[in-house]
């Protein structure tokens, strides 16, 4: 399920839609690989992905930020030396939406998931 979530392209969001409600948003996370959490109000999705040194922790930021410039949809990073925790939102609705997902699997995609 990953896979078809992965294909897909987000679509500009402006606002002015709701966000995902938890009971949708959490189907959406049932849809992509594990690891990923929903925050306690579900306006977030987050991961942490652990590296082996600092050199490949930048190599994922790198191709992450290569994915997210390409969707246009930008994440929440937190980078240290062995691992990058990945935040997933979309600010312009205060929550979640689709592209959250999309963009999720996508990352998960990046490890070989």
């Amino acid at each position: 399920m990953t896979e078809q979530l992965a294909e897909k392209h987000c679509v500009p969001c402006e606002g002015g839609v709701q966000p995902l409600t938890r009971a949708e948003a959490d189907k959406y996370l049932a849809r992509i690989a594990p690891g990923w959490e929903l925050d306690a109000d579900a306006k977030a999705l987050r991961r942490e992905f652990p590296f082996k040194g600092y050199y490949k922790t930048i190599a994922f930021v790198n191709a992450l930020a290569w994915v997210a410039n390409a969707e246009g949809h930008h994440p929440d990073l937190e980078v240290s030396y062995n691992k990058c925790v990945v935040r997933w939102t979309t600010h312009a609705i205060g929550g979640l939406s689709e592209n959250d997902f999309i963009c999720a699997a996508k990352t998960s995609k990046l490890v070989g998931e």
